[in-house]
């Protein structure tokens, strides 16, 4: 029997955000993709799955995004709680791209979404080459949610994790629904904070 290959992505720890924000809030790098990088650690999605985003999948009403199944890895539509930190990024978006298809249009191509590896190069140029990827900051909101003690089966439906029970599997896309919303929520709120330096890094958030 053939054991699965698993991919360790570079991924920054709790300890290493403050650092990390500070950086980011005061690096010379587009609007768009600065806050791109924002949604990207608030939301924990796939790189691929923000990039292409587009204002009809954001509802502000109902303060969800709904990415359709087809741009899925998992081919099954996924629902991102908004937070008021999104929101704002969001409506910060609209100033630069709210009369464009995409929500993170290209600066240089506004027709498309931002390229595959806008947010990888502004990394590298911040000094985090072979230490972070946006791919990672999944890594990184799993692993602090988890020591937080958050449910973990609402973690996996968040980060749209395959499930390897096909029963479990077959249950509608908002299961855990309300746990995400303040999962969501919090995971905000502690990113304001680090990034702040409000409070100290180990959060006791439950």
């Amino acid at each position: 029997m053939k054991t699965k290959k698993v991919t360790h992505r570079n991924a920054l720890s709790s300890k290493e955000l403050p650092e990390f924000f500070h950086k980011l809030e005061n690096f010379d790098t587009h609007p768009i993709v600065r806050l791109a990088t924002k949604m990207l650690i608030h939301t924990f999605v796939r790189t691929g799955e923000l990039r292409h985003a587009t204002w009809d999948e954001i509802d502000f009403e109902e303060r969800v995004w709904h990415i359709p199944a087809a741009r899925m890895k998992m081919d099954a539509d996924h629902i991102v709680p908004l937070t008021d930190q999104t929101i704002g990024f969001l409506n910060e978006l609209k100033e630069y791209n709210g009369k464009r298809q995409h929500v993170f249009a290209s600066p240089s191509r506004p027709k498309q979404g931002l390229s595959e590896n806008a947010i990888l190069n502004l990394l590298y140029r911040m000094g985090y080459k072979g230490k972070a990827t946006g791919h990672g900051f999944r890594a990184t909101a799993s692993t602090t949610l988890n020591e937080m003690g958050y449910n973990p089966d609402a973690i996996e439906r968040q980060l749209a994790h395959a499930e390897t029970n096909k029963i479990r599997a077959a249950y509608n896309r908002s299961e855990y629904m309300e746990e995400r919303i303040v999962l969501m929520r919090d995971w905000s709120n502690y990113l304001d904070s680090v990034s702040n330096k409000v409070v100290p890094l180990h959060s006791n958030i439950k």
